[in-house]
């Protein structure tokens, strides 16, 4: 708060700008990732003035640190000053809800190689640590998951709604039963990814300004064989989004039409069938692995349509 006076500033709510001022919470989240010095390279997504960031570079070989507010930025510079194992990036972390920047990425990738060259026998990790603005939290962490990279674990401060809605299970609806912590596609997405827990709940008076929600620290760990099971990870996203984007509808009307170009009603009949779902089935009712098997199930099937000959004109007359 001092230095925001004495730089004239506030913080901008737009950018999600709520600093973590409670000293053992921030001791607990960088306790929670577990960093050894000689192996884990830290991404840090929303560095503010950096009072996580010394934390970090403290326990780890390397921390990669992005901050797209330029003011933000430059205190954060000034505090770090002398910390050779820090990247500071001016920029944003997400190159759009899809996809995380290139930029990043690509610091990322040049401290993993840095430190598998100085360590050959024991490969580096990636971990996701940070007090993570509210407005970016989702597609960080999703991508995060889904992505090559080699990321060992993620302590992550964000909203407690948020993190409801990771750890949720079929028919879970969140605190007060209004649905805030819903299962949904989320839920089903990162837990096929990894394992969730949400290690702390975290009132509002740990943050300056208090933002009007709880938080949450949550912890995310790699599930490399449920992942292994996945048969295209941009197919299943993108089945899992469009399938609970109608979450209170029939899933087989909803699935022949998200496939209505690719297959038949008596196809998805078929596939549904073979799967074991009633034709009444919704989506919010199957679990996690459940959700998985659909998925490559509808994958497969129109894998191999596509990729059957087409008759040709004359093979078509002669039948």
């Amino acid at each position: 708060m001092s230095l925001f006076k004495r730089h004239g500033l506030h913080p901008r709510t737009d950018l999600g700008q709520n600093f973590l001022i409670d000293l053992n919470i921030l001791d607990f989240v960088v306790r929670e990732a577990h960093l050894e010095k000689d192996r884990d390279v830290v991404l840090e997504v929303g560095a503010g003035t950096a009072g996580m960031t010394a934390f970090l570079a403290d326990g780890a070989a390397a921390v990669v640190s992005v901050e797209v507010d330029k003011t933000m930025h430059r205190m954060a510079t000034e505090q770090l000053a002398g910390r050779e194992n820090v990247t500071l990036l001016q920029t944003d972390a997400l190159k759009n809800k899809n996809n995380i920047s290139p930029i990043v990425l690509d610091a990322v990738r040049a401290e993993l190689d840095t430190l598998a060259a100085r360590n050959p026998e024991e490969p580096p990790r990636l971990k996701l640590v940070a007090n993570l603005p509210y407005n970016i939290a989702t597609p960080i962490i999703s991508n995060l998951a889904g992505s090559d990279l080699p990321w060992s674990r993620m302590v992550a401060m964000i909203q407690y709604e948020l993190a409801q809605r990771m750890a949720a299970r079929p028919g879970e609806a969140g605190d007060g039963g209004g649905g805030g912590g819903s299962y949904g596609a989320l839920s089903a997405w990162v837990q096929n990814l990894a394992g969730v827990k949400i290690l702390k709940k975290i009132p509002p008076s740990v943050f300056w300004p208090r933002p009007g929600v709880d938080s949450a620290v949550i912890r995310l760990n790699p599930n490399p064989r449920a992942r292994e099971q996945i048969a295209d990870l941009r197919f299943f996203q993108d089945f899992l989004r469009r399938l609970f984007h109608h979450r209170r509808k029939l899933m087989r009307g909803v699935l022949c039409g998200m496939y209505r170009q690719q297959l038949d009603k008596p196809e998805v009949d078929a596939l549904l069938a073979a799967e074991g779902y009633e034709p009444n089935a919704r989506a919010e009712a199957f679990d996690p692995t459940q959700l998985r098997e659909l998925g490559n199930a509808f994958y497969h099937a129109i894998e191999a349509k596509q990729a059957a000959p087409v008759p040709s004109p004359a093979a078509a007359e002669e039948e």
